[in-house]
């Protein structure tokens, strides 16, 4: 799948945390129904089998929306269910290893925090970064802050899509005017939500407001 730099409007990062009684794939369906236009499934503690459990159920939902859908981290997980791609940080795999492994035909996309990482990570491949913390996160408490001004200065060094990630919500996504981005990730500000589906639309709709500034 080749990548639509507007299909990243309102990057969804799922988390288990707040799946409550239904399903994390019920939460997905609500979000995509709500404007969630790409979807990253993010499961650091499940093993393998879980992990492709839920992966396959989550593809045919993406399959049938036609949304992109990545995978955090394993590459094998990506490959085998399937997966439009994967997302790698900087304690991964360079992304020229994951571009190797992946091949050229699906989709890359990389944690940064500095320009540096940035300009590299294009380089090496990457089709997209993820840029965060921009605001401070209970999601990823280990998350270095990322500052307006070095968000900006990403998103002038680069040539591909720049998404901002961390502690995003409805309160503070405004700020992010101004700064270059393609869209913004976001994690509880939408799952963590009691109406998932209202969440995402009110998140889609402010994320267009920061992508026109």
């Amino acid at each position: 799948m080749k990548l639509d730099k507007d299909s990243l409007l309102l990057y969804a990062v799922t988390d288990r945390t707040w799946v409550g009684n239904g399903s994390l794939e019920e939460q997905v369906e609500a979000a995509i129904q709500g404007g969630v236009t790409f979807l990253q499934l993010r499961e650091k503690e499940l093993p393998y089998e879980a992990f492709m459990e839920h992966a396959m159920k989550i593809k045919e939902i993406t399959d049938k929306t036609g949304i992109p859908y990545i995978i955090n981290d394993s590459i094998e997980v990506a490959l085998a269910c399937g997966a439009n791609g994967v997302h790698v940080g900087q304690s991964d795999l360079s992304a020229g290893e994951v571009r190797k492994r992946i091949g050229k035909g699906r989709i890359l996309g990389v944690s940064v925090q500095t320009t540096e990482q940035a300009v590299l990570a294009e380089k090496e491949g990457a089709d997209y970064l993820g840029v965060g913390a921009v605001f401070s996160t209970s999601t990823k408490l280990d998350a270095a802050a990322v500052s307006f001004e070095s968000l900006k200065a990403i998103c002038e060094a680069v040539s591909i899509p720049v998404v901002a990630i961390g502690g995003i919500s409805r309160d503070n996504v405004l700020k992010l005017s101004g700064s270059g981005v393609n869209g913004i990730a976001v994690v509880s500000a939408i799952f963590a939500q009691k109406d998932i589906r209202a969440a995402a639309r009110e998140m889609a709709a402010l994320a267009r407001r920061i992508v026109k500034a």
